[in-house]
């Protein structure tokens, strides 16, 4: 049993048989319908429990997908209806049923402590589907992205990040120093990331920069990821943090400082920071960015079980 919480926790070796399994997994559904079992249904009989306390599009869709595609089933739990968020549970006594009941837990969550709670009492494995602090199953899905449309490992490549410093972030920074590619970071000098993100950078192998400078860290760039400015939880003055992001929009004038065959990268929802004519150009690959965490989430899955060959 293996938890999927942070890149940062997890070997490059297992990230990278994550990888390679969903390749083959991807390939061998050419000619499969979306609800189609998987000839080796390696999960038949499992139960995967999912609980969002957050909004969600992509990520219900691909966990439903992932875990139905492998031979299981899923279950969907509102918060608002457990005993848990009406403060008459604890996570304790929580963890114990959802153990005894599923398979796995998935948990899209506002709280990083109770992602840590949960992993204590769990056992079962624990899916991170995003938190305050990291996204994992989403930079994990990019990487495998980035990897079959450039047809290359990503350590070849220069990776740009324009905008804010957020969870989606962090975990590009884990993953640009386990999988050792180099990231330029480009975002105004007081939304850099926090100093626990810029100690774990320092003291850590890297090939990350950060400039306060969208075309300095566009330049050379073979891909380019976004996220929205506005992020779920900001209490900020909106208005005033979008000013600040205006030298920060990426249009066709920044997607020209980069390499030619740049693609465009977005975890979606998008807000004002990309203009119309780069997400629906040509170099945009959102949309097959977003299908493909249904292939990379299987793999999670058969990893956090121990059925990862």
């Amino acid at each position: 049993m293996n938890h999927f919480i942070n890149l940062k926790d997890i070997s490059i070796g297992d990230l990278r048989k994550i990888l390679s399994d969903a390749t083959n997994r991807k390939k061998n559904r050419k000619n499969l319908d979306n609800l189609d079992i998987d000839k080796d249904s390696p999960l038949r009989g499992k139960l995967l429990i999912q609980m969002f306390e957050e909004s969600s599009l992509r990520t219900r869709l691909s966990f439903y997908l992932a875990i139905k595609q492998l031979g299981g089933s899923t279950l969907t739990l509102r918060p608002d209806e457990l005993h848990l968020s009406k403060g008459s549970e604890s996570i304790e006594d929580t963890a114990k049923i959802l153990s005894n009941f599923g398979n796995a837990f998935m948990l899209r969550t506002d709280s990083d402590k109770k992602l840590e709670e949960f992993s204590k009492y769990l056992s079962i494995p624990i899916i991170n589907g995003l938190s305050p602090s990291s996204h994992p199953t989403q930079i994990l899905s990019d990487v495998f992205t980035v990897e079959e449309i450039k047809k290359k490992p990503i350590s070849k490549l220069n990776i740009t990040w324009i905008g804010d410093s957020n969870n989606v972030l962090n975990s590009l920074i884990s993953a640009s120093i386990k999988f050792s590619f180099k990231l330029n970071i480009g975002c105004p000098k007081k939304y850099q990331p926090n100093k626990k993100i810029l100690n774990f950078i320092k003291n850590n192998e890297n090939q990350i920069f950060i400039y306060n400078d969208a075309k300095l860290a566009a330049k050379g760039a073979d891909v380019i990821f976004s996220d929205k400015v506005i992020s779920m939880n900001d209490r900020v003055n909106k208005k005033r943090k979008l000013n600040h992001f205006k030298k920060f929009k990426i249009n066709k004038k920044l997607m020209s400082f980069t390499k030619k065959g740049c693609i465009f990268l977005h975890c979606l929802p998008r807000g004002p920071e990309v203009d119309e004519n780069v997400f629906l150009s040509k170099q945009s690959k959102v949309w097959q960015q977003a299908v493909n965490r249904v292939h990379v989430q299987k793999s999670i899955l058969l990893y956090c079980l121990g059925k990862l060959g």
